[in-house]
């Protein structure tokens, strides 16, 4: 995959090496090669399949942004980059003070982490979901008028598809609630570890500090 930028990519352009990561829409890519003006990474099947990467989207912007590095400021929440699946927008509405964004999700790998006022990475980018459907499957975002101005969100049209990203902590909660605290057996058929009977309430939470 070639990845070209212009003068708004010179952020990225500077320090770039061999090897480094580079969130392209919010998918974690490794740069293979350099260029003038841009970099190659290769993308497996797997990325083609999940991600909006394997749709023909000729040469629209996307969003690039270097890994964290160790020390540096952390705004918004942890986003991996490991795409979980694709959303179509379904509008896009200026407010006084913002734009609100309806998404729809494919399929139920990302609706079961579609909660209301819960993180979720569009395209790579950290966003709170202001609103959604009791399933998860149509959210909206409320997205102010610097980060519209300075992604690809302002050229997306009704029908688009985007890159979603449930928040991390929400899968982990996940895995370990589906846990069989006996057996260690996990709902895909897989083997955990065994664990104790913890039930989690509120005397639980207390406890370790989360109250």
């Amino acid at each position: 995959m070639l990845v070209s930028y212009h003068q708004r990519g010179e952020k990225i352009a500077a320090g770039l090496e061999l090897g480094d990561s580079v969130s392209v829409d919010g998918v974690c890519l490794t740069v293979s090669q350099i260029l003038d003006s841009g970099f190659v990474a290769a993308v497996s099947p797997e990325t083609l399949s999940r991600t909006i990467l394997g749709y023909q989207l000729g040469d629209r912007p996307v969003n690039l942004e270097p890994s964290l590095r160790v020390g540096s400021k952390m705004g918004g929440h942890f986003v991996t980059g490991h795409v979980d699946g694709i959303g179509l927008l379904q509008s896009a509405t200026a407010t006084a003070t913002s734009w609100e964004m309806r998404f729809r999700v494919e399929g139920d790998r990302i609706a079961r982490y579609i909660v209301p006022k819960g993180s979720i990475a569009i395209n790579g980018i950290s966003l709170t979901i202001a609103d959604c459907d009791p399933g998860g499957w149509e959210f909206m975002v409320s997205v102010i008028p610097v980060t519209y101005a300075e992604t690809n969100l302002q050229a997306l049209q009704p029908g688009d598809p985007v890159n979603l990203e449930g928040d991390l902590l929400g899968k982990y909660v996940e895995k370990f609630l589906h846990v069989n605290p006996v057996a260690g057996q996990v709902e895909d058929g897989t083997i955990a570890l065994p664990m104790p009977e913890m039930p989690i309430n509120m005397g639980f939470l207390s406890e370790h500090g989360y109250l």
